[in-house]
């Protein structure tokens, strides 16, 4: 699997960069986003319990902005 870049948050610092990337699975749409991992007890409450094998992160909207341009783009080939 390799992953291409899309974006990354342009309000982050140098080595601080939430990020976002798509990946080019052939058997379903994917991708990895880069982000910062959540730690308050609240927000992990109100989730509740993760698999070992996953993580949770938060990432800013400012990069969601970059799935929705490129899902955009990609309708507009079909």
């Amino acid at each position: 699997m390799r992953a291409g870049f899309l974006g990354k948050d342009p309000e982050s610092q140098v080595g601080n960069s939430p990020t976002l990337f798509a990946t080019d699975r052939k058997d379903r749409v994917t991708y990895i986003a880069q982000g910062w991992k959540v730690t308050d007890p609240q927000a992990l409450a109100d989730i509740g319990p993760v698999p070992d094998h996953e993580t949770l992160i938060e990432i800013p909207e400012e990069v969601l902005k970059f799935y929705a341009r490129r899902y955009m783009e990609q309708e507009g080939d079909h």
